[in-house]
């Protein structure tokens, strides 16, 4: 659907649209003060999941663009200037969100991380909720791609995993989520739920991004222990099992390696 459509059904003004970078899971246009992204072909909640998620990471004390208007069509966004990168504000912001506790582990409902489905539930036994809720739904999807990985891909994420507890993760945190706005750093694209806060390390870990400078901060607000440390090229497991499967077999490799 074209953004001045989907700002029609806002009942907000129209502006020119122009496209931005950052449109894996759809299209993403700046219209004056206001990101509108579409799809052609939504998957259902698609929209509404990512303005849960936003509003759920608002609510932790995380900067999150305000949500104008979301509808199964689209989701109409505040459009922030961009900035300079500040790495003490963004790792005090992240060690708040990650100290930001929950009773259990998971979300009353569904989760997309990118435009991959995930089921909702929430369970008080990580290991239980980790496995079924998040590893088999991802492993199902891509057994026949892994093959004589698969077996042992399932071992390496079914091994006993350490735990802090249950806190707000936003669960696609890699460094094109983060947006270095004027006034402080913005967190986007959210697949928020209740989980491990070595979930999101993995991923910041994985595609780098996040400079030395940002991690001295956020060890000195909440330092990671280093059993979690350790745990961290297994969660990347996750995300690599998501990249094979929309994005073919040039990530078996780092799979094979953490494996």
């Amino acid at each position: 659907m074209h953004p001045a459509e989907i700002l029609r059904r806002a009942q907000l003004p129209q502006h020119p649209a122009q496209p931005l970078p950052g449109g894996d899971t759809g299209q993403v246009w700046r219209a004056g003060p206001y990101v509108v992204k579409t799809h052609p072909d939504p998957p259902a909640g698609l929209f509404p999941t990512e303005a849960r998620g936003l509003q759920a990471l608002q609510g932790a004390g995380v900067r999150t663009p305000r949500v104008f208007w979301v509808g199964e069509e689209g989701l109409v966004l505040e459009y922030l200037p961009q900035g300079r990168p500040c790495w003490p504000a963004l790792a005090e912001m992240l060690a708040r969100l990650h100290r930001h506790k929950a009773p259990t582990y998971g979300s009353p409902a569904p989760v997309y991380l990118g435009r991959f489905a995930l089921p909702e539930g929430t369970s008080d036994s990580w290991a239980r909720f980790w496995v079924d809720k998040r590893i088999k739904p991802l492993l199902e999807a891509t057994w026949k791609k892994l093959g004589n990985l698969a077996a042992r891909v399932e071992a390496a994420l079914e091994a006993p995993l350490p735990q802090e507890g249950p806190v707000l993760i936003h669960g696609d945190l890699w460094h094109g989520n983060v947006l270095h706005a004027r006034g402080g750093p913005v967190l986007l694209d959210p697949s928020a739920w209740w989980g491990e806060r070595g979930v999101d390390l993995a991923m910041m870990r994985l595609f780098g991004g996040f400079p030395q400078e940002f991690w001295r901060h956020y060890q000195a607000h909440y330092p990671i222990p280093p059993e979690v440390e350790a745990a961290l090229p297994r969660y990347q497991l996750y995300y690599l099992l998501l990249h094979l499967h929309f994005f073919g077999p040039s990530y078996l490799p780092a799979i094979a390696r953490i494996a």
